[in-house]
């Protein structure tokens, strides 16, 4: 466990949807640790977009981020999703401390970013600078490669970690951070494709009997209930076009 003060953390991300944000705030709700989203907090309190506009920026004396999430800790600021998650596992308990362990955990997350990036591709697939409306019919097209092609591939992979490892978890016998993940991962498709999840849910009972367990982990299920929790919208990346879905 973490032997640092018991200052909050400062989470920086958009105030207004889940995001790559999201994989951070599972691990520290999990975790149980204070922290603070900042974005989310009133302009009076020092929170506010404007502050993450700033932080992003301004002239850092360490290595500028070049996205959020970020992640503060004193005068310590990390970003990057996978590094911030990282961190915070090493430090809290929630990945196993041999090298070997660490590594495995942080090629399962590298290999959800990489899934999560896909998604976001689903709905912009031409340009993030442009809106989805002016890439209707290259999204389609986009999402149907998707769903049929790499959606299976990445649900294929994840129940054969889950078959190789023998245990509840993606890692084995205990929880770790890459779980918490996954659950995200899985929610979000869930929420953005529908009628294709459905269609591969039968595939992969191992992967859904984790997403019920972390979901069912008492600080999980607390958090999805609570206003912390933003709910899934047409602003982030897991997005919900029924044009876009197949079943």
């Amino acid at each position: 466990m973490s032997e640092r003060d018991d200052a909050p953390y400062e989470l920086f991300y958009w105030p207004a949807i889940q995001g790559r944000g999201e994989f951070v705030r599972l691990v520290l709700e999990e975790a149980g640790v204070a922290y603070v989203d900042v974005a989310r907090q009133p302009e009076s309190e020092g929170g506010g977009v404007g502050v993450l506009r700033e932080m992003l920026e301004s002239e850092l004396d360490q290595t500028p981020s070049f996205a959020p999430p970020m992640l503060r800790d004193g005068d310590l600021l990390v970003s990057q999703t996978a590094n911030i998650c990282l961190m915070l596992a090493r430090r809290h308990g929630l990945v196993p401390d041999d090298e070997p362990s660490r590594l495995h955990a942080n090629q399962l997350q590298l290999t959800i970013q990489d899934w999560l990036t896909e998604v976001h591709d689903t709905h912009h697939p031409i340009s993030v600078a442009d809106y989805y409306e002016e890439q209707r019919e290259e999204a389609r097209e986009r999402a149907s490669f998707f769903i049929e092609k790499r959606m299976p591939n990445f649900l294929e992979y994840v129940e054969r970690v889950l078959d190789s490892m023998g245990g509840d978890w993606l890692l084995g016998h205990e929880l770790s951070y890459v779980d918490l993940s996954m659950f995200q991962m899985i929610r979000g498709l869930e929420y953005a494709f529908p009628r294709a999840f459905d269609s591969y849910r039968h595939d992969v009972p191992g992967l859904i009997t984790l997403i019920d367990r972390v979901r069912d982990r008492p600080r999980v299920a607390a958090y999805l209930e609570s206003d912390r929790r933003i709910p899934f919208n047409e602003r982030g990346i897991f997005r919900h076009y029924p044009e876009l879905d197949a079943g």
